[in-house]
């Protein structure tokens, strides 16, 4: 007779799946905007890291490692956009004047250049700050979005802000989590000088009417050093390091629907404060295209539109002469061509 050998069960295990993200906005039911952030041509060290700090910025859909090769240009990128998702498109650029950053929808665009005046990498705000702050957890959340000084009514202000404001997700104050809401992009136009100041900022709430020294007593889970005290009433009385006020402004105080934290409860009153985190820029809108880096010039600092319209009546004057006027016409455009393509590709 066959003798049968103890076989052990294997036990059923369970496959670890990767979480994915949700690609529909419960706000909008639209998908979610993504980005990509690159460069055209080469950048100086300094650029290259306000690339790495754009892409922070644009987390969590955004490719951090996105990765760049010399022989890649814009239809690679835009054919791997489409299975991605990838919405926006962020191209940092730099030409002997000025370097340029230009915000692209996909796939057809429109696409909005600026001219970047100045811009302060978020190592150097750090290093300015006396107690920089960043949490771990800061950038699992995208930011929310504030634009100032846009309602002028032009075509071009209009455009540049139904773009920034689709470049992030949409939220509903009514199911939003305050947890979720941790940092802040804020843009500001200003029309004298036509400039728009872009800051990033962090959001943290403290609770009105507590101090630095039990504050950092709850949060901290530690049992304090009472060695100097004569009683634990000096522990809460003692005035600590900082000013115990700066919180107590009512203009910046809220009254919280929900707890947040073990410090900051519900019914409560809580100041909002900002706290920059970077990159800091300032922005000059010179030029809005129709397509994705190319197609009709919707505007132009620079008076583009009228160049167009003076070549449009020139060609029609062209077109009334001979034959060899004619040959000789499409001679001096195809020249004008050319120089402009230079142009173009000088900015890229």
């Amino acid at each position: 007779m066959a003798r049968i050998g103890n076989q052990k069960k294997k036990g059923f295990v369970k496959p670890i799946t990767a979480k994915k993200q949700t690609n529909v906005d419960h706000v909008t039911g639209e998908k979610i905007p993504k980005s990509f952030v690159f460069s055209r041509g080469k950048l100086p060290g300094p650029l290259r890291q306000l690339q790495m700090d754009l892409r922070k910025l644009m987390l969590p859909y955004t490719a951090l490692n996105l990765k760049e090769k010399k022989r890649n240009n814009l239809k690679d990128y835009l054919n791997v956009a489409g299975p991605m998702g990838v919405t926006h498109f962020l191209i940092l650029s730099k030409t002997e004047s000025a370097p340029y950053l230009r915000v692209a929808r996909t796939p057809q665009g429109p696409t909005l250049t600026f001219k970047i005046h100045e811009y302060s990498l978020a190592v150097d705000i750090a290093q300015s700050q006396l107690r920089p702050r960043c949490p771990k957890d800061l950038f699992k959340n995208p930011p929310l979005i504030v634009l100032s000084g846009f309602g002028t009514g032009d075509q071009h202000l209009k455009l540049t802000t139904i773009m920034f404001q689709n470049i992030f997700p949409a939220i509903d104050i009514n199911t939003v989590k305050l947890a979720s809401c941790q940092r802040i992009v804020l843009l500001n136009y200003n029309k004298d000088t036509k400039l728009i100041d872009f800051r990033h900022y962090s959001i943290r709430l403290q609770p009105v009417g507590v101090t630095r020294r039990l504050r950092k007593f709850v949060q901290n889970h530690q049992v304090p050093d009472l060695r100097s005290l004569q009683d634990v009433s000096d522990f809460v009385t003692k005035a600590g390091y900082g000013s115990e006020s700066e919180a107590d402004d009512e203009a910046a105080t809220v009254t919280l629907a929900s707890d947040l934290g073990r410090v900051n409860q519900a019914s409560t009153k809580s100041a909002v404060k900002l706290q920059e985190i970077g990159p800091r820029l300032t922005l000059q809108l010179i030029k809005v295209e129709e397509g994705l880096c190319s197609g009709g010039i919707i505007f132009s600092e620079y008076g583009g539109e009228k160049k167009q319209d003076n070549k449009s009546d020139r060609k029609k004057d062209q077109d009334n002469t001979g034959s060899d006027d004619e040959d000789e016409s499409e001679d001096e455009d195809m020249g004008e061509d050319e120089s402009e393509g230079q142009e173009v590709d000088e900015e890229d």
